[in-house]
C-alpha cells in the first residue's frame, strides 16, 4: 500500500486490490486493467486518458480510496478541493505504483519498467523544455515580434492577421 497527502494535509492511502478494481470501473466506468494495454502518448489508451485529465485522475484516485474517505466523512467534493500540484503527483505516483504491484510478478516487472521509462522522459521532456525557455533567444525573437505588432503609440499594429476590410457587394 502507497499512501500520499492532500493539500488539507490528510493521507490516503492507495491499495489496489480485485475490489478496488471493480469499484473504480461501478462508480466511473473506468477498468484500471486498461493500464498494462495502453501508452500514455495514446489519448484513447487509459494512462493516455488519466495523462490528460486531471479530473478523471483525481475521480479514479478518489474511487480507490473511496471506503477510506466514507470513513473520514470526505465527500467527493472534499477531496477535489484538496486535489492540485503536488497533490496530484503523489496521488498519482501512488496510484501507479499499487497499480504495478497489483499485477503478477511478470507483468508487474514489465510495469515497473514502463513506469520507470515514462519517468525518465517525463524528466527529459520538462529539462529540454526549461532550457528552451532559458535560451536567451527565444526571449529576444518574442520582443522582436511582440514589436513588430505594437506601433509606438501602443496600439496594434496592422498585419496580414487582421480582418479584411468590408468591401461593398456587387448589386
Amino acid at each position: 500500500m502507497k499512501t500520499f497527502n492532500d493539500n488539507a494535509g490528510r493521507t490516503w492511502t492507495v491499495a489496489i486490490n480485485v475490489d478496488t478494481v471493480k469499484r473504480v470501473k461501478s462508480l466511473l466506468s473506468v477498468n484500471l486493467m486498461e493500464v498494462i494495454e495502453g501508452r500514455k502518448d495514446d489519448p484513447e489508451s487509459l494512462l493516455g486518458r488519466l495523462s490528460s485529465d486531471p479530473v478523471l485522475l483525481c475521480d479514479v484516485i478518489y474511487a480507490v480510496c473511496k471506503p477510506e474517505a466514507d470513513a473520514k466523512g470526505v465527500t467527493d467534493e472534499d477531496f477535489g478541493r484538496a486535489m492540485a500540484g503536488d497533490a496530484i503527483d503523489m496521488g498519482t505516483q501512488a496510484l501507479l505504483e499499487e497499480l504495478c504491484d497489483f499485477f503478477p510478478q511478470g507483468r508487474r516487472k514489465l510495469l515497473r519498467k514502463a513506469l520507470e521509462k515514462l519517468r525518465r522522459l517525463e524528466t527529459l521532456a520538462l529539462n529540454a523544455a526549461e532550457t528552451k525557455l532559458d535560451d536567451p533567444a527565444l526571449e529576444s525573437r518574442l520582443l522582436r515580434e511582440l514589436s513588430d505588432t505594437i506601433d509606438s503609440a501602443g496600439n496594434l499594429a496592422e498585419s496580414s492577421a487582421s480582418p479584411p476590410a468590408a468591401t461593398p457587394s456587387a448589386s
